[in-house]
């Protein structure tokens, strides 16, 4: 049984599911850095007594964070990195041609974000007034300014994801400060790229390479320099291979289908005994026959 972080009321779920399961018990966590920030804090879904008591502790974040959660007392860590459908998300035959856009970036604003997206994106744009940029996303303040060839889209319903990578030559991948920090963290966004035959450009951050080869697979921006350049000097040719040698990545290491053989393996391979009571009380409520947890 998976409790998954930012349930409500998640500890006293966690609480009854550590006492009612009869099979493997696992946490799972979609933003592991956030939940070690702020567990001995106080967290709504996990406490940190419930993290030794887990059978598996799956995480969105690998690297070193998984010898943290260790360190907490997690008796079997492992990665459960996010994936892409490829039936939703693959290259579309109205784009063959030239795309629309030079680089598009889909992102919720966010405040640590926002220096690097000015560095990677807007100041390239402001130095190349012949480019065509896009900015989709919401919450995105009315102070910034942004250059005339960048179009703002407040919303992009998820339909509509797949045809914005691909009017995009390049799409612009920005990582969150705690991703950085804790490293191993890809976002979803690149697999969607990735899988729609879009070349990936993104700020680099530790584990980046377990997902996808920089320089191979994916570009590296430090610089609206760097940027730039792989904008107006790289061949479209090697874009388009380094894009399909992406997409060869993804559809084969990091979609839905494939998270679901590592979850597989990974409750097989946490799999403890459970023994049996014949009755327990359970809250107040009587269960009959159950193989119970800490009663």
């Amino acid at each position: 049984m998976v409790v998954g972080s930012y349930v409500p009321e998640g500890i006293a779920v966690g609480d009854l599911v550590l006492r009612l399961a009869t099979g493997v018990t696992a946490f799972y966590d979609i933003d592991t850095p956030i939940t070690l920030a702020r567990v001995e804090d106080g967290l709504e879904y996990l406490a940190p007594r419930q993290i030794p008591a887990y059978d598996l502790y799956l995480s969105f974040t690998g690297g070193p964070t998984l010898d943290r959660l260790r360190r907490l007392g997690a008796r079997c860590a492992r990665p459960l990195y996010c994936s892409v459908d490829p039936d939703l998300y693959r290259p579309s035959e109205e784009h063959q041609g030239r795309p629309a856009l030079d680089l598009g970036y889909l992102g919720t604003y966010s405040a640590d974000r926002q220096p690097i997206l000015d560095r990677l994106m807007l100041e390239p744009a402001r130095r190349w007034p012949a480019g065509a940029f896009a900015v989709a996303g919401p919450q995105y303040p009315d102070a910034i300014v942004w250059p005339p060839n960048v179009a703002r889209i407040t919303h992009l319903e998820p339909s509509k994801h797949r045809g914005f990578y691909t009017s995009s030559r390049f799409t612009l991948n920005v990582t969150r400060r705690d991703m950085v920090a804790a490293g191993h963290s890809p976002s979803v966004r690149l697999f969607e790229a990735a899988a729609c035959g879009t070349a990936i450009i993104s700020d680099h951050w530790p584990g980046l390479d377990e997902f996808l080869t920089p320089g191979s697979e994916i570009l590296v921006a430090r610089s609206p320099e760097d940027t730039l350049g792989y904008l107006r000097d790289l061949p479209d040719s090697d874009r388009q291979a380094i894009a399909a040698r992406a997409r060869a990545r993804v559809l084969t290491a990091h979609t839905a289908a494939r998270r679901a053989e590592e979850f597989e393996a990974a409750l097989q391979e946490c799999r403890v005994p459970r023994f049996r009571v014949p009755e327990c009380q359970v809250q107040g409520a009587r269960v009959q026959g159950a193989s119970v947890q800490g009663c």
